[in-house]
């Protein structure tokens, strides 16, 4: 039997604010893990119903995004399975995003939803500053968010291996928008 294939995914939107807290994870977990080859570590940004076939193609899905939980700014909440898709794409930023909602019931309805999903999602701050960076709880929460996924991933049976501070990791974002680059902080 083969390994199940596994999708670590974050969705959002970099260019505003918090909401691209999701995306900031995933590239912060690639920086920081190797992978084993039945998983995919995927930006999936705001490419909204583009990212069905990929769903559809994992048998497990992790998602990284940032949700509206109504908890202190940095808060970090897991979800799983059926519970998903009721805090997924609960805020749309804009009339042409697709929520991801829609995206599981894409996956859904063409017989491929995964067999396990889980969500790591963080409590924004502020999801209008348009072009500004994360703020500091949503930041700091990246480092617990790839804690918990490592756990969650560790469940499913994934043994991830910890790159080495000198190796350089290829890049899953361009160099202008990586978060080293786009926001100066690190």
């Amino acid at each position: 039997m083969s390994a199940p294939r596994i999708l670590v995914l974050g969705i959002g939107n970099i260019l505003w604010g918090d909401e691209g807290f999701g995306v900031r994870a995933a590239e912060a977990f690639h920086r920081r893990f190797s992978a084993p080859e039945n998983v995919t570590i995927l930006d999936g940004g705001t490419q909204g119903l583009y990212l069905v076939h990929f769903v559809e193609e994992a048998d497990r899905l992790l998602v990284f995004d940032a949700v509206d939980y109504g908890l202190a700014p940095g808060a970090l909440k897991i979800v799983r399975d059926d519970e998903v898709p009721k805090f997924t794409g609960s805020k749309k930023m804009s009339l042409h995003q697709t929520g991801f909602q829609e995206v599981l019931s894409a996956a859904d309805l063409l017989g491929r939803y995964p067999e396990k999903i889980a969500l790591v999602g963080c409590q924004p701050l502020d999801l209008e500053n348009w072009g500004g960076p994360l703020t500091e709880p949503v930041h700091a929460a990246i480092a617990p968010a790839i804690d918990a996924a490592v756990a969650l991933l560790a469940e499913w049976g994934v043994a991830l291996t910890p790159r080495p501070p000198s190796e350089c990791a290829p890049a899953l974002l361009a160099n202008d928008i990586d978060h080293r680059s786009y926001e100066r902080r690190l």
